[in-house]
């Protein structure tokens, strides 16, 4: 079986329209009612999606917004929660349309104004009533501003121990790239890597949350690449650091997931090489930017599979870890049949 482990949804562009305008409205008002959507418009809207994903043999996605759905760096707290609950409505309604092809991945309302406690009450909505396996985290909320910590710091605690408590990985994704000097393709993997070395800066957060579970999304921004830096700098700081408990590089590495939304070959095998074929989910953001044909090769660039069974020093024990079995022991509320 394979099963997506990055992947958004798609819905109808009445939903994304309803959300512009309301980010972009001013002044006092009602708060508006969410847009309720019949079943036969959502499977309209999800028709191109569905194909294109089975024509790659792809069985299961676990589907969570698309990065830019929910405006972080809004001051409103209505507004973004409102919207937050949209998609997440969105989502649990594509769910129940085909839950043999699709697992929710909850939003959060992340508020550069708000500790993470705001986002509390909804990720326990996700959880216990729509079902959802597990959620996606903006790790820069202000969308390009420096206001919130890096993840290593305390701010994000009370997320940790909430998700720790419902058992449910976080992915770790950019947002909105309104306000950063980055464009799209630079961003998402900056503020990974930078959440992911934030994480790896303080020895405290795995020591404190021992079950933590989270992936760095598009292979892990720049981190796996960087490896020799990564190692020089953490041994630099523990021998100036003897007695703070600091662990090897490669050891903080790998209390991370990884996933293959890479769209290369010689990244992906360099990514399972460096933090082990037991730290790699199957992933492809599909359908999205990559579902784009090579004109040199023929093939569409994010149809991953090909990449990770053309690698020859993989047992097939390891591609079954990569493309199902880690999945499975990572999202423990995951539950679907061995076969699709």
């Amino acid at each position: 079986m394979n099963i997506d482990a990055h992947a958004h949804i798609t819905g109808p562009l009445e939903l994304y329209a309803h959300f512009r305008a309301l980010s972009g409205a001013t002044g006092p008002g009602p708060r508006p009612k969410l847009p309720e959507f019949s079943d036969e418009q959502m499977e309209e809207s999800l028709k191109g999606h569905l194909t294109e994903v089975h024509d790659v043999g792809t069985d299961l996605q676990l589907v969570s917004p698309r990065p830019w759905a929910i405006p972080t760096g809004d001051r409103r707290e209505p507004v973004v929660e409102h919207i937050t609950q949209g998609v997440n409505n969105m989502i649990a309604q594509s769910v129940k349309l085909h839950p043999d092809r699709f697992a929710g991945i909850g939003a959060i309302p992340q508020l550069v104004t708000q500790g993470t406690k705001f986002c509390l009450e909804e990720l326990d909505r996700c959880v216990n009533e729509l079902g959802f396996v597990g959620i996606k985290i903006n790790p820069d909320p202000g969308e390009g501003s420096a206001e919130v910590p890096h993840m290593g710091d305390e701010y994000w605690y009370p997320l940790y121990e909430k998700m720790v408590e419902l058992d449910v990985p976080g992915l770790i994704h950019g947002g909105p790239f309104r306000f950063s000097r980055e464009p799209e393709l630079g961003y998402f993997v900056e503020e990974e890597a930078v959440a992911a070395w934030g994480i790896m800066r303080s020895p405290r957060v795995f020591q404190d949350f021992p079950n933590l579970k989270l992936v760095v999304g598009h292979g892990g921004g720049y981190i796996p690449y960087q490896a020799g830096r990564g190692r020089a700098f953490r041994m630099n700081t523990i021998q100036r650091e003897p007695d703070a408990g600091w662990e090897s590089f490669d050891d903080s590495m790998r209390r991370m997931y990884y996933d293959t939304v890479l769209y290369d070959g010689e990244a992906m095998e360099l990514l399972i090489k460096v933090v082990g074929a037991d730290r790699v989910l199957f992933g492809t953001d599909k359908p999205a930017n990559g579902s784009v044909k090579d004109p040199v090769t023929g093939r569409v660039l994010n149809d991953v599979k090909p990449l990770i069974d053309q690698i020859g020093w993989l047992s097939d024990e390891d591609k079954h870890a990569i493309f199902e079995g880690n999945a499975r022991k990572l999202y423990s509320r995951l539950k679907v049949p061995a076969t699709a």
